[in-house]
């Protein structure tokens, strides 16, 4: 049923999309958020649902033109420079097999993410494709929460498998990055039954992080409570919400929850700490032996770790995005991977600022300052997880780009009172109608 259900729906969209084609956008979202394929069984856990939807999104574009050239922006240059260098790196790769095999799926999101700066492009629009991020993440958050809540936090909370977010680790760092967008759309809506399910589906999705077991998510929700109060205008209300789910979420966890988390203390003598530390010494090591290339996609393999680990014995897989992106693409892909993080700061912190001078672009203002809070989260929680090309993170890159150029939009508009609009400009990155100005 679940089959047949996921397939009516993609093949309904086709159609939809052709005419409309950033709904292909939002249903790409979809399935690589909540992978509807894989909660079925059959012939859908395999079918290419996401390659039609690519080729659909892309026939939308040629047939209306419904479309426009990516805006400029220094994440965009940095995000391409990314790209072009990930490219250099593979064909240099040690790992050759397996680094065309990860280039080729990091290439798909990456072409998906610059297409959707040229589709995503009005506030409602890029307010859809948050809507579907919290919904396709947020739904694991309430079922995980709810068992967490059933079994006493005796099982671990995992995602679906063959995705980024199969396991505990990554379902936990997705839902920490969610939960800030929740709160975006809990800030902005106007309807009073979707603000109080946010609260519950928030509430859940924290305990659905402590259920995963993970003490990179602990540290990442920790970082992500903190920020979420610091950009919050209503902190006292977050605070005490704070001070009644903490406490009682902590109390459904066992004892072997409490001791697993305390291991954090005493890493030298914890396996998984140890092995963390000797994967990021071999990615290091091996960064230094090739300090421009690394040693491309799928590197970090037994047979190296044998030439430039610490502990040769040991092997391990990255288990840190920082880590990750060194020891593949060499400390210029670092630096590249940094700039884009610092970059997508400021320009959050510039909508944020600049937003609320017009009441066009005053949804932005809450927008930039939770993604703020959801690139923490992914700055801490990250150091411990090898995510470093997670499809959320670049979506979110791809919905700054956007709101960026939409506000940019609007403020040009602004400072020229006396000019009519011109409606190919408005409807690029448009909230309301073209107006005469001289009105």
């Amino acid at each position: 049923m679940r089959a047949l259900l996921v397939t009516a729906l993609v093949f309904i969209s086709l159609p939809v999309i052709l005419f409309r084609p950033h709904i292909g956008i939002l249903v790409w979202a979809w399935l690589g958020f909540m992978n509807p394929h894989r909660l079925a069984w059959g012939f859908v856990r395999s079918f290419p649902f996401a390659a039609a939807v690519a080729v659909a999104t892309l026939l939308g574009m040629l047939f209306t033109g419904r479309w426009k050239r990516p805006p400029f922006s220094a994440e965009g240059v940095l995000l391409g420079l990314f790209v072009f260098w990930m490219q250099i790196t593979t064909l240099f790769a040690v790992n050759q097999d397996g680094a065309w095999l990860q280039w080729e799926k990091v290439l798909k999101i990456q072409f998906m993410i610059f297409i959707t700066t040229m589709l995503i492009r009005s506030r409602e629009q890029i307010r859809a494709l948050v809507w579907v991020i919290v919904v396709s993440v947020g739904m694991f958050g309430v079922k995980g929460g709810i068992f967490t809540i059933l079994t006493g936090g005796e099982h671990r909370v995992l995602g679906p498998d063959g995705s980024f977010i199969e396991g505990n680790n990554e379902i936990g760092l997705a839902l920490i990055m969610a939960i800030p967008l929740m709160r975006y759309i809990q800030l902005t809506s106007d309807h009073k039954w979707v603000r109080s399910g946010l609260w519950v589906a928030m509430s859940l999705c924290v305990v659905s992080v402590l259920g995963t077991h993970s003490r990179g998510a602990l540290l990442g929700i920790a970082t992500m409570s903190g920020f979420l109060v610091w950009k919050s205008r209503y902190r006292m209300r977050l605070v005490a919400a704070g001070c009644i789910l903490l406490p009682s979420a902590l109390a459904l966890m066992p004892q072997k929850w409490f001791d697993r988390m305390n291991t954090m203390r005493n890493y030298e003598q914890d396996g998984s700490a140890t092995g963390r530390l000797n994967a990021w010494g071999f990615a290091y090591n091996l960064a230094k032996d090739r300090p421009l290339a690394g040693g491309g996609f799928e590197t970090f393999q037994q047979e190296l770790f044998a030439i430039y680990a610490p502990d040769p014995t040991r092997w391990a897989d990255a288990h840190s995005i920082y880590f990750e992106v060194l020891g593949e693409h060499g400390f210029l892909g670092l630096a590249l991977y940094l700039t884009i993080g610092i970059c997508l700061w400021r320009s959050c912190s510039w909508i944020a600022r600049r937003a609320p001078d017009t009441e066009e672009a005053s949804e932005l203002e809450p927008l930039a300052r939770m993604v703020q809070v959801s690139l923490a989260a992914f700055a801490v929680s990250g150091a411990f997880l090898g995510l470093a090309y997670f499809d959320l993170y670049y979506n979110i890159v791809a919905i700054i780009i956007v709101s960026k150029a939409l506000l940019v939009s609007i403020h040009r508009d602004q400072s020229r009172p006396h000019a009519v609009v011109r409606p190919s400009l408005r409807n690029s990155y448009s909230l309301r109608p073209s107006v005469d100005r001289a009105s």
